[in-house]
């Protein structure tokens, strides 16, 4: 029987809601959607700017991977929510940035009309651990 344990780390932000950062179910991490947060100061800093949102954004995705003991080459899904399609690329070229392993993950991306707190972009993934 698997055996599932809470996530967390105050490398990235507090849920804004009744949820955890991630939950480890046996060997996959399923981390919850992540949004531009400074976790240090718990604001959002650059509401507004695709760029910085989307780099937040993965450093807190990331935060929470490493608490569990995950990395980029085990992350196997994303899903990515933006509020502008117009914004793929920009998005695109900083994620490569982050996921630049031989094999990235599967991945959605979807429009949305709106995110939590009036952000641009959420992101979130699931990792499996060997």
């Amino acid at each position: 029987m698997s055996s599932t344990k809470v996530i967390k780390t105050s490398n990235a932000p507090d849920p804004v809601g009744p949820y955890n950062q991630a939950i480890k179910a046996g060997n996959f991490i399923y981390c919850s959607g992540q949004i531009a947060i400074d976790p240090i100061s718990n604001e959002i800093n650059c509401l507004g700017n695709i760029e910085k949102e989307t780099t937040q954004v993965l450093k807190n995705l990331f935060a929470v991977l490493n608490a569990g003991g995950a990395k980029a080459e085990d992350v196997i899904k994303t899903t990515i929510y933006l509020t502008d399609l117009k914004n793929f690329k920009i998005v695109n070229d900083i994620y490569s940035d982050f996921f630049n392993v031989e094999n990235p993950p599967a991945r959605a991306c979807i429009e949305v009309s709106s995110l939590p707190k009036g952000v641009l972009i959420e992101i979130e993934c699931v990792a499996f651990l060997d």
